[in-house]
């Protein structure tokens, strides 16, 4: 195949040795399998702004922090070198977030460096050293959907301890290794101290998990760990190993029921246009 010019770069400067051959390419970038010496990793190059079609980009950037005052301001204004900068900030926000929540025990793909705008990962592999499928293309038992959705419910707790949140979650945002899930994409997350959206986002990365795998194992639909870890988050009685129960008691005065678990079945319809739309532009590249 014709060597991508953004992976040209890293040939030359010997970061990798060759392209092997595309993986996927989605909205916000385009992964590719290439060789690094005797390893064989993915590589992520990320699209230019103008290509990218991520929906409501503001409500996900607030509360991330900007290198410099001079960088603030000029995002505030969307000058041209503000604009420049965001894209900058936009890219290295998932390259800090693999390093600290890898550092933190989530199940991230390993990174190996950033370079000229590069990702250099891991490739996450199944059993039989292909390339792992994302959780919504895989049929799944009971058990195996209770499993995996007590280990993402951890991932996100473990997450969450480190001030994040996925902000995307969803089972075409988990690959399905031999050892289990292991969560992708991470240019959208939030920090959930800084961001208004936080609870939200939150909820919906839970009830996107909740409304998928409840298809194999129903009795997740009568789950709350989202509105239980955020509970727990708020009062700063969340910790890594903190003991969830997946009940929640709702202020009744306050709260619709209905309404909330109406949001789990929007997430599970969200979840399938969501694919429908990684779909069209697959086949559109």
């Amino acid at each position: 195949m014709k060597t991508p010019t953004a992976l040209q770069a890293l040939i030359d400067d010997g970061v990798i040795d060759e392209v092997l051959r595309p993986l996927k390419s989605g909205k916000e970038a385009a992964v590719f399998v290439v060789r690094s010496g005797d390893d064989v990793r993915c590589a992520k190059v990320y699209k230019d702004m103008a290509q990218r079609s991520f929906q409501q980009r503001v409500q996900y950037q607030e509360g991330r922090k900007v290198r410099g005052s001079r960088e603030a301001r000029a995002i505030g204004k969307a000058s041209k070198y503000g604009r420049k900068q965001q894209e900058t900030a936009w890219k290295n926000t998932e390259v800090d977030a693999l390093y600290q929540l890898r550092e933190a025990g989530v199940r991230v793909p390993e990174p190996h460096g950033y370079f000229h705008g590069v990702l250099v990962m891991e490739l996450v592999t199944d059993a039989e050293g292909f390339s792992a499928p994302r959780l919504g293309e895989v049929e799944l038992s009971p058990e195996q959907a209770r499993e995996f959705h007590a280990v993402l419910v951890r991932q996100v707790v473990l997450m969450l301890c480190c001030g994040l949140i996925h902000g995307d979650l969803s089972p075409y945002n988990v690959l399905v290794g031999p050892e289990g899930p292991v969560v992708i994409d991470f240019p959208q997350v939030v920090s959930a101290a800084g961001n208004n959206a936080a609870r939200q986002m939150l909820l919906r990365d839970v009830n996107n998990l909740t409304a998928y795998l409840g298809r194999w194992a129903p009795e997740l639909f009568d789950t709350w760990y989202g509105e239980e870890m955020w509970a727990l988050f708020e009062a700063g009685d969340l910790h890594t190993d903190s003991a969830l129960t997946g009940k929640f008691t709702y202020d009744e005065r306050r709260v619709d029921l209905d309404s909330v678990r109406d949001a789990i079945n929007e997430a599970r319809d969200e979840a399938l246009i969501r694919q429908q739309g990684r779909e069209a532009a697959e086949m559109a590249d």
